[in-house]
């Protein structure tokens, strides 16, 4: 199945001069979400990690359902004041400013290995700071998966020994 037929560009989205990669159409078809989240088990199912990690909120969408197929632990990394427990928590950049996220501090136990799954990889500003939490706790990365890279932006000179697996590059 050809992924990029269910991915619409919305120019100028959230301002001039972005070309926003609108994944909506393919959520819709559920033959299309379900060949993708397939598609994606298959990517990692040789790679060692004991929980998948999500940042909201698309990253939600895919890993959910990723963790529910592959019957991992799922770990959700929320904004500041949507978490209802102890957090931790790192400031990052954005494309379009800066930003700040946690996860619970019991999230993740020593030593455990994580996949950080996201709907896109642009600059890798928002995986590199999971990645941070994920430190913070003594755990590791195993892999980063996305459903689009965008390859122009270099997210991939942000990572070093992680294994990284897109559906979709742009």
């Amino acid at each position: 199945m050809n992924f990029e037929d269910y991915i619409r560009d919305i120019p100028d989205f959230p301002k001039p001069g972005i070309i926003f990669k609108d994944i909506t159409p393919l959520l819709a078809n559920p033959e299309a979400f379900k060949e993708l989240i397939d598609t994606m088990a298959e990517r990692v199912k040789d790679l060692d990690f004991d929980a998948i990690l999500v940042p909201e909120a698309r990253g939600f969408l895919f890993g959910s359902a990723l963790a529910y197929k592959l019957g991992k632990k799922l770990v959700p990394v929320r904004k500041p004041g949507k978490l209802p427990y102890d957090v931790i928590e790192v400031s990052y950049s954005l494309e379009y400013g800066e930003a700040k996220i946690q996860m619970h501090k019991d999230a993740l136990n020593k030593g455990e290995k994580v996949l950080i799954v996201d709907d896109v990889l642009a600059t890798g500003g928002t995986i590199k700071a999971i990645e941070t939490l994920v430190k913070k706790l003594d755990a590791e990365v195993s892999g980063i998966l996305c459903l689009i890279e965008l390859s122009f932006l270099n997210p991939r000179d942000n990572f070093n020994n992680v294994k990284i697996e897109s559906i979709l590059t742009y």
